[in-house]
């Protein structure tokens, strides 16, 4: 059990470190958030090789299916947010576009009443 919460504690520090190192840090917290994920899913696994109590077993799938669940959470963010920046920002010319609906000296009418 304890192992169990010495995993959960450090899920819980990398979820709430900062990023401000951009695109290396967010990598490398993909990476550890990978390697503990693998982690806690081997330790599911082998809950049901234990000669652990039932109720003892009962609790310990339950931590380990949150824990996985927000690690889950934590990699989808991180993946999104690089995913974000590998985009490129639109130049302000190519926010504007011109054509049909939209205003441009080609495309102007005069109306008088």
């Amino acid at each position: 059990m304890t192992t169990l919460q010495a995993a959960s504690l450090s899920a819980l520090e990398i979820g709430s470190s900062g990023n401000s190192s951009g695109g290396n840090d967010i990598a490398s917290r993909i990476n550890q958030l990978t390697k503990q994920l693998t982690k806690a899913t081997q330790q599911l696994k082998e809950l049901g090789l234990s000669d652990a109590s039932t109720e003892e077993k009962q609790k310990q799938q339950e931590l380990l299916e949150s824990q996985i669940t927000m690690l889950q959470a934590q990699l989808a963010q991180l993946q999104r947010q690089q995913a974000e920046e590998a985009m490129p920002e639109p130049s302000p010319a190519q926010a504007i576009e011109e054509g049909v609906n939209k205003p441009s000296a080609d495309h102007q009418i005069d109306i008088y009443i």
